[in-house]
């Protein structure tokens, strides 16, 4: 599933039909990702409407038109947006094409697991303002960090970085990262952590993100070798750290990656 930096990648996609009017909506009103949409809604208000703006919030986009109309998209597993010139021919997983004078704004989803929502009104939608805290803003606290950690105490560290109401746009490969980073097992529980270390896993998780938006967010460029992704799937895989052989397991339900030698597990206190 695209991630945070993924998904800011895909939202510039579309930025060349910025401050231009919408001329055709095609689109596929019974395909899965208009499940909480109104596709006639959608269509009427679209049509002539200017693509003024866009955001993107951890795995959310927001598209604002002229005239007060939202467009919310969530890529999925398989979404992607992408600007292609016209004439263009749509293909069977253009799921929706907004049609303008010199080119068409497309999201293609083959697996359908994405979404897209739309509403009008003078402010963006209240699901879009009720996001929790970008990871990036300030409003991310270590406080904040600490109390969530807490409230998830027992859970692994794994799980709790891809828990969205805390660290939008955190996915799989992004807490393998930063638990490498932060040389945490993924396993450790949450609420284990002593003052220290809470800071070093805050510092590390601001710091993974700035790095993908910059690698990733803005040209999807390769992370370079000395990050653990490029190694994290290798058969035989090596940790950039220690050149010890890195471990694939399922923790807190995902597969994941890491470096035993580097993300050694605490022993539990005594009952």
């Amino acid at each position: 599933m695209p991630e945070l930096a993924e998904v800011e990648f895909y939202r510039k996609q579309w930025n060349p039909g910025l401050g231009e009017s919408v001329r055709e909506v095609r689109l596929h009103p019974q395909a899965r990702i208009f499940r909480e949409c109104d596709t006639g809604a959608l269509d009427k208000a679209l049509r002539g409407a200017v693509l003024e703006r866009s955001w993107a919030h951890g795995k959310q986009m927001l598209f604002g038109f002229g005239g007060g109309g939202w467009l919310g998209v969530h890529l999925g597993m398989t979404g992607k947006l992408f600007s292609s010139p016209v004439p263009y021919v749509p293909d069977r997983h253009d799921h929706l094409v907004l049609v303008q004078a010199g080119r068409v704004l497309v999201f293609n989803d083959p697996r359908l697991f994405g979404r897209v929502r739309f509403e009008t009104g003078a402010e963006p939608p209240p699901w879009w303002r009720e996001l929790p805290p970008q990871v990036l803003s300030e409003d991310f606290t270590l406080s904040l960090m600490r109390a969530f950690l807490q409230r998830r105490k027992r859970s692994p560290l794994k799980a709790v970085l891809l828990m969205q109401e805390c660290f939008p746009g955190i996915g799989n490969w992004m807490a393998d990262e930063i638990l490498w980073r932060a040389a945490l097992h993924p396993a450790t529980p949450a609420g284990s952590l002593d003052a220290r270390t809470q800071s070093r896993l805050y510092r590390t998780v601001r710091e993974v993100c700035a790095d993908a938006m910059e690698v990733i967010g803005t040209d999807w460029g390769d992370p370079p070798p000395d990050w653990l992704f490029p190694h994290r799937w290798e058969d035989g895989g090596t940790c950039p750290k220690t050149g010890q052989p890195l471990v694939r397991e399922t923790i807190g339900g995902r597969t994941t990656c890491y470096s035993p030698a580097r993300q050694v597990l605490p022993p539990a206190p005594p009952a």
